[in-house]
């Protein structure tokens, strides 16, 4: 594909979130299926010129101009493996060719063993303003397991060094469901997390996805799924305890620390996708990059769009995404939406809305309809007829 096929998708909204995806890692986590590429400084120098040439790319579309950018997010991989010189050369090419928002939030995920309160002073510098830090685990026996260099209590001196660097929006991920994580183990994670007061936090439960080490060698001693559900609920139980909003199936965050970012996901709007393997969505066509970082970094050389597919979604599969997107988040969705999803198949779907309706998974309220907690755990048995 050419870049003339990026010039013709027309965004809907000029303004627009970016994704730009950095992929190496000094070691893969088992757990992990993200695009990753081991990580070596020359391969590092090599790459960000890419991304700027890209960079360049999306700037001379027609439509670049008049576009905004109001979220950027560096995701991985392992961001912070950019020196803090490497990550602002970065984000004053991006300013050069793109309007940002002067409040946008600006995320990059950081390893704790890979972050410094100098290099985390240094994002600061360069105008990054929220950090998303890969905890995982404070268990000192489950986080070798994982794959993951750093211990519990250099992830306590990564999130110190973040609010030593003056960011007051930092975001905290776990996963459940880990092998050998028993309950006790997850509570006593949970109440010692809560007790840095992040001001964002992500749980999400394990998955064995396509293309991790786990899923093509297999992994003993997963918890059984009744165990992995009161993992769940003892999370959401700690976090509302602690003053967090569960806004999202699988977020909390303190007021007015929603990530602005995701929310442009769930909510169905536009973004960017720079770098191997990111995915971006204008208008109704959702595309991908070439993931191999050799192969993306050869196509933007030569001055073509790395692009590996794209494909035009139909207005139902448009209507889908967004109902199972927006009923992830606590706000719901707008009534009608569910009204038209209901026009296209009136057969079946009313008494299964009715159904959930009665149980208490699904909530009609002023216009606006949103799941239950206990509906947000049932959740992905929904999403599928909705499909």
């Amino acid at each position: 594909m050419s870049d003339t096929v990026l010039s013709g998708w027309t965004p809907r909204s000029m303004r627009l979130g970016l994704y730009i995806h950095l992929p190496f890692c000094a070691k893969r986590c088992g757990y992990c299926s993200f695009n990753t590429a081991p990580y070596a400084p020359a391969a590092m120098g090599r790459f960000l010129a890419a991304v700027g040439a890209e960079i360049d790319l999306l700037a001379g579309t027609p439509w670049a101009a008049s576009s905004t950018l109001a979220t950027v997010f560096v995701g991985g991989g392992t961001p912070s493996l950019a020196t803090e010189d490497e990550l602002a050369a970065l984000l004053d090419r991006l300013r050069r060719r793109f309007a940002v928002d002067a409040g946008a939030e600006i995320t990059v995920e950081c390893n704790p063993e890979s972050v410094s309160r100098e290099r985390l002073a240094g994002y600061r510098r360069a105008g990054v303003n929220r950090i998303s830090l890969g905890v995982q685990s404070l268990d000192d026996t489950v986080l070798p397991a994982l794959n993951r260099l750093h211990t519990a209590a250099e992830a306590r001196r990564a999130f110190d060094a973040a609010r030593a660097a003056g960011f007051d929006n930092v975001s905290a991920d776990l996963i459940y469901g880990l092998p050998g994580l028993g309950q006790a183990t997850w509570e006593l994670t949970v109440r010692r997390l809560l007790e840095w007061e992040p001001d964002h936090l992500s749980a999400y439960a394990l998955t064995l996805d396509e293309g991790s080490l786990w899923h093509a060698a297999g992994v003993r001693g997963l918890p059984l799924e009744e165990e992995v559900t009161a993992q769940y609920r003892a999370l959401a139980r700690r976090a509302g305890e602690a003053g967090y909003e569960h806004y999202e199936i699988s977020n909390y965050a303190r007021r007015g620390r929603r990530s602005a970012h995701n929310q442009i996901y769930w909510r169905a709007e536009e973004y960017l996708g720079l770098g191997p393997g990111a995915c971006g969505f204008l208008g109704d066509v959702r595309y991908a990059n070439v993931k191999p970082v050799d192969r993306y970094c050869a196509l933007v050389e030569s001055g073509r769009a790395p692009l590996a597919s794209h494909e035009s979604l139909t207005p139902r599969q448009r209507l889908a995404e967004r109902l199972i997107l927006g009923l992830r988040l606590r706000d719901g969705i707008p009534a009608e939406w569910l009204a038209e999803r209901i026009g296209v198949e009136p057969g079946r779907l009313p008494a299964l809305l009715d159904a959930w309706k009665e149980r208490g998974l699904l909530i009609e309220d002023a216009g606006r309809v949103r799941l239950s907690e206990a509906g947000f755990l049932l959740s992905d048995a929904l999403f599928v007829d909705l499909l």
